[in-house]
């Protein structure tokens, strides 16, 4: 039967911590650069996208998304960017400044906890930790190959200044410590202005279009169970008839959706099941998650990957409500099963 194959130890191995990440403080070209030197990026599930080969891959099983994190001092900056995938932000902690085009001078919008944004593929972004302490965000990449990143023209002249080359395969080479770049392979050519032509361009304006705030989500929740217990808000995806879940604000393909949940306190859902990846990202409060084998308890800032098709339930702390950003993969959500805990 499925649920004895789960112990404890299986289970506690898709689990991970907030006190057990670990972080890389050179993951990416511009993180010699000051300004962005302090930065910490994190790979919880998936490659990602980092360009450093010693990123420490916490969760390598395949989900059809990759999710990251950025933790950052204040005033810490991740140079401008794009993508090839979808790329949706969650703020933990902070508040942050999301920056479009180029050269950062396209428009600009804050967020903070508990607010999301999703930023389209091939549009030029950076962000700034602009709150008074350490900023922490989660980040949920499209595809189990998410690719590179095209960097802005300038981030590849301010790197070499600091001794950082990014080669064609995507890798980093840090003349700082002695390294060179290795025979037979070649530096990649910054982007061009052609290359910037051919990306999109995008407003303030437009961009509120992609940002969904926190204190929206009480507005569009939708009662799970049916007893008041656990309310969940699309916020990227199609609308799910099965669970009466409207659309979220972002409706678009992703490869994957995105909801938040809130659990009242003491509050156990009935048993059931789901036969697609479904991640927990928590951001408030403590929340079990039992199935016949065990139990563990999250809290703030962990992130669990529950195993497809075991049955389970979720059961929050007595004292307050239980907060968690829920990402599940592809971009037509199914609806779960009710079940005994022993199926």
């Amino acid at each position: 039967m499925v649920a004895t194959e789960w112990t404890q130890e299986k289970v506690s191995s898709r689990l991970v911590r907030y006190s057990d990440l670990r972080p890389c403080t050179t993951a990416f070209i511009d993180t010699h650069t000051p300004g962005s030197e302090n930065k910490e990026n994190f790979t919880i599930i998936g490659p990602g996208v980092a360009e450093n080969p010693d990123q420490y891959v916490h969760i390598n099983i395949p989900h059809g998304f990759n999710i990251g994190a950025a933790r950052q001092p204040a005033g810490c900056i991740n140079s401008q960017h794009s993508h090839d995938t979808a790329e949706v932000f969650v703020v933990h902690t902070g508040r942050w400044k999301f920056s479009l085009g180029e050269t950062a001078t396209d428009g600009d919008i804050e967020l903070g906890p508990g607010d999301t944004i999703s930023i389209p593929i091939h549009v030029f972004r950076g962000f700034t930790n602009v709150g008074d302490g350490p900023g922490f965000l989660f980040a949920v990449l499209g595809g189990d190959d998410p690719g590179q990143v095209t960097w802005a023209p300038y981030v590849f002249e301010d790197a070499k200044q600091h001794g950082l080359i990014l080669l064609e395969n995507g890798r980093l080479v840090d003349t700082s410590k002695g390294e060179t770049v290795p025979s037979g392979e070649n530096p990649m050519s910054p982007t061009t202005a052609d290359d910037v032509m051919r990306l999109r361009r995008m407003t303030a304006d437009e961009i509120i279009q992609c940002v969904v705030r926190e204190a929206e989500l009480d507005k569009t929740s939708t009662d799970v169970f049916g007893d008041d217990g656990l309310t969940s808000s699309a916020i990227v995806g199609a609308a799910n008839d099965d669970e009466h879940m409207q659309a979220g604000k972002m409706a678009w393909p992703h490869g994957f959706h995105l909801r938040r949940w809130k659990l009242k306190p003491a509050y156990s859902t009935p048993w059931h099941r789901r036969d697609e990846a479904e991640v927990i990202m928590m951001h408030h409060g403590r929340l079990k998650y039992v199935w016949e084998g065990g139990e563990l308890e999250m809290q703030a800032g962990d992130v669990l990957t529950a195993p497809i098709g075991l049955a389970r339930q979720y059961v929050s702390g007595d004292d307050e409500a239980a907060i968690a950003y829920v990402v599940r993969g592809g971009n037509s959500p199914a609806g779960l099963s009710l079940t005994r805990a022993s199926v």
